[in-house]
């Protein structure tokens, strides 16, 4: 399993993560901890072919710390490699379960030798369809498991006005999975899922 680095970007229960609003071009999203102090930073190009999303030390781009750089061009099963800008090390990579996530939303979390360990979906098969066919105002909630035993939790509020995920890092003290892929998969799915319903 992925190990957490020796200094933990956040703290270990968990994080916020928040769109930016009136952004036309591209997007910024902000790592809250749970003090509600802001620990990172991303900043989603615009008039990219290819998704190019980068995390900073702040809003002044201070330090890049996360980078996350999707391999394709408009691909329905696209895959996002996400690396550690103070190294260059490919830390991990997320990628998309095409077909299986059109009523559900589900994504694979790889190692950086791209061999899953861990299935990110959406909570419940009835709740998706709800969100997709009824109303998309319903809060979308996903569970990150491994062996069918959830290790973080991913829970939209509703706010009709911002996309608010909280990131939940409770169910797993040991940092089974690394924190920086954990926000990096958040973030994700704000840039990505959370158009459907933000």
């Amino acid at each position: 399993m992925i190990q957490s680095p020796n200094a933990p970007l956040v703290s270990d229960d968990g994080v916020i993560i928040k769109r930016k609003l009136l952004k036309l071009v591209g997007g910024t999203y902000f790592v809250h901890d749970k003090s509600g102090a802001v620990a990172m930073v991303f900043h989603q190009k615009g008039f990219k072919l290819k998704e190019d999303i980068r995390g900073y030390t702040d809003e002044a781009k201070s330090q890049e710390l996360i980078s996350i750089q999707a391999r394709q061009v408009l691909d329905f099963s696209a895959a996002y490699d996400v690396f550690d800008s103070t190294t260059g090390q490919k830390i991990g990579m997320w990628r998309r379960r095409g077909l299986k996530s059109i009523l559900r939303d589900e994504w694979d979390l790889c190692d950086a030798h791209d061999t899953p360990i861990a299935l990110l979906r959406e909570d419940s098969m009835v709740m998706a369809v709800i969100r997709r066919f009824v109303s998309n105002l319903i809060p979308q909630n996903y569970d990150l498991v491994v062996a069918e035993r959830r290790v973080v939790d991913y829970r939209q509020k509703f706010n009709p006005f911002t996309y608010n995920l909280t990131v939940d890092f409770s169910d797993d003290p040991m940092a089974t999975i690394d924190r920086r892929l954990a926000i990096a998969g958040g973030v994700l799915l704000a840039a990505i899922e959370g158009k459907q319903s933000g």
